[in-house]
């Protein structure tokens, strides 16, 4: 598989060698939003320029709020920037809907490009057309606090825990202050692990895959495992601040964290000094390694003046050495190789446990929410019914048969 993997990407660097022959001194128009703020659009500007001379990057900053709003509105009106940034599945949906998004999989084929973002890609892909590939994913690990787990003298999670494991050693962990877990008050926090098996989703009008992981909670919750759902909210604490207070043993959360727990540690803000992660718990009958997370991508504009050059750089930027240029910003890149985990782990304060760099890297990743239009209609009915069954206003099975009902009268419309 490395010698595959290897020839693979000498091909592509060949090939994109061969396009850029005929590309010098090319402008390339990328799309994003909070251009001047984000750290990884400079990292990987540069490093894409310095090893592609004669090609430039410009970037075209449009703000973040309703952005997929205004860039719908640019493509309508011919623009004709090379590339887009894909801030949600939804709004890459519509533009592709539209007739605004170019297919790769010409370009895909020609090169030989390997996949290695473990099922994210099909995120993007439409009635067989891949229109866009990921480069990033924040996708869901579990935090675990080593001090606490040495006190009490019990095992630290590992990257192939079931759910009932988890369960187990939460309450084991629990009593003199400490929770052994804490789950954050939405709904991916607690339940959205059903989307983990590559089957269920949150759009598909039934729920009753949830009712393992609500049982799940409130079964903590009852053993004094983790703090209630309605004191969370009453306190307004978060999950951030939750783990930093060093009484938390476990704390299933996305990967974005990480950069906010080593700061904070570095700067004493924390009560923490000795942290791991590992791969959230799975069912029995779920892959060791699955989980769940969101995506940020990139297409090429139908109308992109520069389409060739636009494919080269995409599939440079979504490939494992553009992946590196991200993760090297603290950013957790969407193609998963030892490689890219390597360069993750390296950065200062992550921790240097070998069973925290095989977290980073997942069998299987899901997305929280496919696009659909009833997307945002579904997930407001989803959060009313979620918050009645955590708060014990209604029955688990009454949540559920609410839920069902509502999406399933929704999608009939």
């Amino acid at each position: 598989m490395k010698k595959l993997f290897a020839l693979a990407m000498a091909m592509i660097m060949a090939l994109s060698m061969v396009s850029f022959a005929a590309a010098e001194d090319t402008t390339l128009t990328i799309v994003a939003w909070d251009v001047n703020t984000t750290g990884y659009l400079t990292a990987q500007k540069e490093a894409y320029e310095a090893s592609h001379p004669g090609v430039k990057i410009e970037y075209i900053d449009v703000s973040s709020q309703d952005y997929d709003v205004k860039v719908g509105a640019m493509l309508a009106a011919g623009d004709t920037s090379d590339i887009f940034m894909i801030k949600t599945v939804p709004g890459l949906m519509n533009w592709n809907d539209a007739g605004y998004a170019m297919s790769l999989n010409d370009y895909i084929a020609a090169s030989n490009y390997l996949s290695g973002f473990v099922g994210m890609e099909t995120n993007y892909n439409y009635n067989g057309e891949q229109v866009a590939l990921p480069f990033r994913s924040d996708f869901w690990v579990l935090f675990y606090n080593k001090t606490l787990f040495d006190n009490a003298g019990v095992a630290y999670p590992t990257n192939d825990m079931t759910w009932e494991e988890y369960k187990e050693k939460a309450i084991a962990m629990s009593g003199n202050g400490v929770y052994g877990a804490h789950n954050h008050t939405w709904l991916s926090a607690c339940v959205n692990w059903a989307v983990c098996d590559g089957v269920n989703t949150l759009i598909d009008g039934e729920y009753s895959d949830l009712a393992y992981f609500y049982q799940l909670v409130q079964d903590l919750e009852d053993a004094g495992a983790c703090m209630p759902y309605t004191e969370i909210t009453a306190s307004g604490l978060h999950y951030s601040g939750a783990f930093g207070n060093g009484n938390i043993a476990m704390l299933p959360m996305g990967y974005w964290y990480v950069a906010t727990l080593i700061n904070n540690i570095k700067s004493g803000d924390y009560n923490v000094s000795d942290w791991g992660i590992a791969a959230v718990p799975h069912k029995e009958d779920v892959k060791a390694g699955s989980t769940f997370g969101n995506l940020t991508g990139a297409m090429i504009n139908k109308k992109a003046k520069n389409p060739d050059a636009a494919w080269d750089y995409i599939s440079w930027l979504c490939s494992e050495e553009g992946s590196k240029v991200t993760a090297g910003t603290g950013n957790r890149p969407a193609w998963v190789s030892e490689g890219v985990a390597d360069v993750m782990s390296s950065v200062d304060g992550f921790p240097q446990d070998e069973n925290s760099k095989a977290a980073l890297l997942p069998s299987y990743v899901a997305i929280e929410i496919p696009g659909d239009p009833n997307a945002s209609a579904i997930s407001s009915i989803l959060g009313e019914e979620h918050s009645a069954i955590m708060t014990r206003e209604i029955s688990i099975e009454e949540g559920i048969e609410e839920m069902n009902d509502r999406v399933q009268e929704l999608l009939a419309k």
